[in-house]
Parts: structure tokens; C-alpha cells; sequence
């Protein structure tokens, strides 16, 4: 799928717009050279128009090693490689040791991890968010609730109050050790909640690249002749660096995983779950956070459910601790691309944090997985990607001071012949590739 044009006149460097206009083509070289003082955000505006006029369209996607380079440029990357050099995963420090990207097939294979170029690109940040991608990001819960860490002590719940804490939007994360296939960081930080409960957190968090055989371990698997393959996994640990225990009555954090991956008008995630009566379970599905998902973009069946991944309508879903299962995914054919996210879930643990920005009746009922489709907020307004998301997040920590607790996750993605991903969709997903491209009206 080729990536939305996205011009400003603020955008602070060229290489912004070559997610628009490659400087490598000719038509931006040929611009360069002929007004080579014109100042940026006029460059930018010029090249666009001179696209639109010329009938250029969006370029074709960069490709991991362009990727890679492009954040090299901008960011403390680093990179985790494989004995063959095939798979490949790009890690940011600055952006709490985010793995921005990967790739099963070497530096010209296909880039996984959604990438937002012009943030990356741009010396300055922006409140509420500042939106870099990735597609395994560090975050704390609960979002919005009387626990909220997004909002300060009292503030209503709405957008311009709600703002991500700046160590898990803008603070750097310190690397610890760094090898050909690993990277720790570490940070120490303070966070107020919004009843006004003071926490101090140690955060260490280690990403590393698997190898084959570590794979087909974790998911329990034999990988199938011809499949291209790259995992990593991340080990998250939140420690209780203060001197009061976390309560549940003042409000717990939880650790919580975001992974955001390029949409694609054939795209569709997987949520496997537990069937069952929704009086012992709970519903099969919550869709009340942007409003309910109309279904000709989600299905939901006795035990899985398909959701679009287009980034074409903003949507999302969540999972319960009664009903979830410790693995989620997508299938993209346009891609040949199967992709699975495995995490560790305590056996028995039914407390989650709730983010509903509201003031909640049940402040430890929520989710354990989560999927996020974006598209426009309004009519008026363009998507912050667009993009797609497969989270997962750790129980509410009730720790005392200096008791951590890990949250695992583990992506992997496949590509190769469509008889070797459907034998992985059965097994990692219990359906077929066939099912997953019928179960909605495309």
C-alpha cells in the first residue's frame, strides 16, 4: 500500500517529503539543483504541486534498509541482525528503545514497523502525543479513569487536557548493553496519577532478535519449508522504585505493549478466544471505544474474531482476562505477510486497567488485548497514519517497593509460499488463510 502524501509548510527537513517525493528521483534532484537556497517548507509545497502536475502518484514503500538509514540519520538507531544477515530489526533508544522496524528478508526486503517520516524528521516535539511509530513501543496504564497517568490530578477527560507522560512520548531511554542480537535500556522516572498518587518506576527492557530454532519453540511449530521469518522479543520490567507499595485503592500501572504496523485494504487482524456463555466470560468483544464497529468491519464468532486493518475508519477493540488468549495477529495478502504477537499472561488474573477516559465504576475491569485501526478523527481531519495496532498489557502491578514484574512480548512475522502460511494461520490462529480473507466484505 503506498503511504498517504503529507505536506506542511513547518516540515524542518527535506528528507520529510521523500516519503512523498524520494530525493533520490529526478524530479526532486532536478529542483534541488535549480534552487538550491529555496527555503524548506517552500521546497516541500513546490515539489508537492510540482508532483500533483506532473500525475505523480504516492511512491512504493521504502524498504527496510531505506528505513533503517532514514532513522540512522535522524535517531540513535541501532540494529539487530541475524547470522545471514536476513532478518533484521531497528531499535531507537531516544524513543524508549522502540524497535521501529524489521525484516525477514535483508536490507531490501519489505519494512514491517509503520514509520511517521515527518515526525522523525521534525528537531521539535508537540503536545499530547508525539506519534514516531514503531512496531513494539513502551507504554504505562491506565490511560483515562481516576487512575488515569494521561491526564494531571483532576483534569477533565478530553482531548486537550490528555497528555502522554514524557517518559513514554519524549524522554530517551538509556542503552545498557548492546550485542549483534540484543539491546537492554534502562530508566528511572516519577509519574502522579490523576487522584493524585505519587509512583517512582524502574523500567529495564531488553529486545532481542530469535533465531529460527527459537521460534518454532515459542509458538511450538515446526517452521515450514520456503518461509522467510523474522521475531524478536521484548522483556519488559516495571519495578517499584519508591517506598510505598502500589494499592489498589490509590491506583496500580500496568505495563502495556503497542505494536503499529502498515495497513492495507486486504489487511485484517485475528483475536483468538475463549468460547463460552458471555454470563461466565464476559462479551466476547468491548467496541465502545470509539463507538461500536459497524460489521462489515468486525465479525466476531463462537471462539475468533476478524477485524479490518485498513486504516481507513478510526476503531477499536479490546479483549477481557476471562476470554483473551496469549496470541493475536494478522494476515495481509498483498503482502504475503502473516503476523503473530504471543505475550506471557498470568494464569488466573482477572484485574486489568481500565483506560476509558471516564470515571469508571470498574477501574481494574479492562483489557487484556487490544487492536487500533486509525483513520480520520473527523471528516475535516487526516489520520494520524495511518496505521495499525496489535497491544497487549501486563495485570495491574499492586508491587511493593522494589518487586518488579515482567511482561514478554513477542512478534514474529512470515512470508513465503501461501501453503506454508496457512499451516502457521491453523496452528498459531486455528483458522485458515482462506477464512481470514472472506471473513469480511472487501
Amino acid at each position: 500500500m503506498q503511504p498517504d502524501l503529507v505536506v506542511s509548510p513547518a516540515t524542518p527537513d527535506f528528507e520529510a517529503l521523500a516519503v512523498c517525493v524520494p530525493e533520490s528521483s529526478g524530479l526532486a534532484c532536478a529542483f534541488m539543483t535549480a534552487f538550491p537556497s529555496v527555503a524548506r517548507g517552500a521546497m516541500v509545497l513546490a515539489l508537492a504541486a510540482c508532483a500533483s502536475q506532473h500525475g505523480m502518484s504516492t511512491p512504493t514503500e521504502r524498504s527496510y534498509g531505506e528505513d533503517r538509514d532514514f532513522l540512522r540519520r535522524h535517531a540513535d538507531c541501532i540494529e539487530l541482525v541475524s547470522s545471514d544477515g536476513r532478518a533484521r530489526v531497528a531499535v531507537v533508544g531516544q524513543y524508549q528503545g522502540r524497535v521501529m522496524t524489521s525484516t525477514a528478508r535483508g536490507e531490501g526486503g519489505d519494512s514491517f514497523g509503520f514509520v511517521r517520516y515527518e515526525a522523525v524528521a521534525s528537531k521539535e516535539t508537540v503536545p499530547h502525543i508525539n506519534v514516531y511509530g514503531g512496531e513494539d513501543r513502551f507504554w504505562l496504564g491506565p490511560e483515562g479513569g481516576q487512575y488515569a497517568i494521561f491526564f494531571a490530578e483532576g483534569d477533565p477527560f478530553d482531548l486537550e487536557h490528555w497528555q502522554t507522560p514524557a517518559v513514554i512520548d519524549t524522554e530517551p531511554f538509556e542503552l545498557a548493553v548492546h550485542d549483534p542480537t540484543q539491546a537492554r535500556f534502562t530508566k528511572t522516572a516519577s509519574l502522579r496519577n490523576w487522584s493524585g498518587t505519587d509512583f517512582v518506576v524502574r523500567i529495564d527492557r531488553t529486545v532481542r532478535l530469535l533465531a529460527a530454532d527459537a521460534v518454532a519453540q515459542a509458538l511450538g511449530v515446526a517452521l515450514p519449508a520456503g518461509i522467510d521469518c523474522v521475531a524478536f522479543r521484548t522483556d519488559n520490567q516495571l519495578t517499584n522504585a519508591g517506598a510505598e507499595p502500589w494499592r489498589k485503592e490509590t491506583g496500580l500501572l500496568s505495563i502495556w505493549i503497542l505494536g503499529m504496523f502498515k495497513p492495507s485494504p486486504t489487511a485484517t487482524v485475528v483475536v483468538p478466544f475463549e468460547a463460552g456463555d458471555d454470563a461466565d466470560l464476559g462479551p466476547k468483544v468491548n467496541d465502545a471505544y470509539f463507538g461500536a464497529v459497524p460489521p462489515d468491519r468486525l465479525v466476531v464468532r463462537d471462539d475468533v474474531l476478524f477485524f479490518a486493518a485498513d486504516g481507513r475508519r478510526r476503531s477499536k477493540i479490546g479483549i477481557g482476562p476471562r476470554r483473551c488468549k496469549p496470541r493475536c495477529g494478522s494476515y495481509d495478502p498483498s503482502r504475503s505477510l502473516l503476523t503473530i504477537v504471543q505475550f506471557n499472561r498470568p494464569a488466573g488474573v482477572t484485574d486489568y486497567v481500565n483506560s476509558m477516559w471516564e470515571q469508571q465504576a470498574e477501574p481494574y475491569g479492562g483489557d487484556v488485548v487490544n487492536s487500533y485501526n486509525d483513520g480520520p478523527p473527523a471528516p475535516d481531519k487526516p489520520p494520524l497514519g495511518p496505521f495499525f495496532e496489535l497491544e497487549t498489557s501486563s495485570p495491574a502491578l499492586a508491587l511493593a517497593p522494589g518487586q518488579s514484574f515482567s511482561h514478554r512480548s513477542t512478534t514474529v512475522h512470515f512470508q513465503g509460499p501461501r501453503e506454508a502460511l496457512d499451516t502457521l494461520a491453523r496452528h498459531c490462529l486455528g483458522v485458515t488463510l482462506d477464512e481470514i480473507e472472506r471473513a469480511l466484505p472487501r
